[in-house]
């Protein structure tokens, strides 16, 4: 096992490093910093100057426009983005649709979505999550029942990010009720301007929108919108799930997150019990870039996805980041009103999520213990 750079990656870490420190907007860049809100405008467009480089899509075949990097300076690609506090790059498309058509979808399929995907022509959301099948996916009850060489789609996702702002949302839909819970489940692509359709918005704690509830009234969904096999989306769903789980360490961020509340919160180190906790938040930022350095080593010896096991990354990178919000909370003056000290509490408020989604850390847990415990 070899957890350390060489010397090429060494040089393509300080290429990208450079080139986002002279081509990262400063508007951008300050929003970032400040705990701004950014538009579905901000967003399109550092995903723009990204596709434009040639670096927006750094895992995809270079046929599609990939970069044609390994995984190693993928993984340096992304950490990269964090440290240098980049608007995120919106993951329902580029990472989660797009990967799902790359592994299942048919030929037409990917030349009618992933190039708009790359050039974010169409801005995607994911239709997981329904009022009492959040985790427990398998239990969702939205159903599509084929009529003809159309599916009509009729019941309600929840918490669905950035909906409001989406053209395309990816769907698991039931298509047999009858089948076994994950047999009966369908994997859909589906056009948000569809007749029946309707989004409400969810305001959450810190005031912002930025998830919503969706409903379906009988939406007619072409059947040459399914992809895989009728009845196979549990198998896509769990493909995209390792994915996703693999990108929510955001060591990146969180080692800039570390920085600034260590400049931020100077004057608290006299207190021993800050001081302690910051130290071990510190030691536990380390243990989780070495783990992560782990699975990229495997990863780049065997050319295999992500295992049950990478939810450990999901687990401990989002306490992580939660713990570093708390603690910068407990340094901030509660009772300023700059834009800097609202945005602290609007992102500690809005950092409570990140236990929950792409599977509540609870059931991360067992999937460790079951997968790889074999408990």
């Amino acid at each position: 096992m070899d957890l350390n750079y060489s010397q090429e990656e060494l040089s393509f870490r300080d290429e990208v490093r450079t080139w986002l420190e002279a081509n990262l907007p400063q508007d951008l860049r300050q929003k970032v910093a400040d705990y701004a809100h950014l538009t579905k405008e901000d967003l399109v467009r550092w995903h723009q100057i990204l596709a434009k480089k040639g670096w927006v899509a750094p895992s995809w075949p270079k046929e599609w426009g990939g970069t044609g990097w390994n995984v190693v300076q993928r993984y340096i690609f992304e950490e990269e983005l964090g440290y240098a506090g980049t608007p995120p790059l919106i993951p329902f498309g580029l990472t989660m649709c797009a990967s799902v058509l790359l592994q299942f979808g048919a030929e037409a399929q990917k030349k009618r979505f992933l190039p708009r995907i790359y050039n974010c022509d169409d801005f995607w959301c994911q239709g997981y999550s329904e009022p009492g099948s959040g985790s427990d996916l398998a239990s969702l009850k939205t159903k599509a029942v084929r009529d003809g060489d159309f599916y009509k789609v009729t019941g309600q996702k929840i918490w669905t990010t950035l909906a409001h702002y989406a053209d395309w949302i990816f769907c698991l839909v039931r298509t047999d009720s009858g089948a076994k819970r994950q047999d009966g489940i369908s994997f859909l692509l589906m056009d948000m301007k569809a007749p029946g359709i309707t989004v409400r918005p969810l305001i959450l704690m810190d005031g912002g929108h930025e998830v919503n509830e969706v409903f379906f009234d009988e939406v007619k969904v072409p059947v040459e919108n399914l992809v895989f096999e009728e009845g196979k989306g549990w198998t896509v769903a769990k493909y995209l799930l390792g994915h996703e789980r693999m990108n929510t360490g955001r060591i990146g961020e969180s080692k800039r997150q570390l920085a600034k509340l260590k400049k931020f919160a100077a004057q608290r180190m006299g207190d021993m019990r800050f001081r302690d906790r910051l130290s071990r938040l510190e030691v536990e930022l380390m243990a989780l870039e070495i783990t992560n350095l782990r699975f990229l080593d495997r990863m780049r010896r065997t050319g295999q996805p992500p295992g049950a096991d990478v939810s450990m990354l999901k687990i401990k990178g989002t306490e992580i980041q939660q713990g570093l919000t708390e603690l910068m909370m407990q340094a901030a003056d509660p009772a300023a009103s700059d834009d800097f000290s609202v945005g602290i509490r609007k992102r500690y408020l809005s950092m409570r999520k990140t236990t929950i989604y792409a599977g509540s850390n609870e059931i991360q847990r067992n999937i460790i213990a079951k997968m790889t415990l074999g408990l």
